[in-house]
């Protein structure tokens, strides 16, 4: 149990004296950056399925 003990404390220390958090104005920024990349891609893969989509229903009909 001394381990765990010891582990919680360096871990505390680590935490609060050596790393270096960011402010939050590049909280905000890196935020936003991820938002506008998430809608980016899922545009990107929206537009795909619905190509898809339109060729495989554009091929089966001219099948049948």
């Amino acid at each position: 149990m001394a381990n765990v003990g010891e582990y919680i404390k360096e871990s505390y220390i680590e935490l609060t004296e050596k790393v270096t958090w960011p402010t939050w104005r590049e909280l905000q920024s890196s935020a936003i950056l991820v938002l506008v990349a998430t809608v980016i891609i899922s545009l990107v893969i929206f537009g795909m399925d619905q190509l898809i989509g339109f060729l495989l229903k554009s091929f089966y009909s001219s099948l049948g």
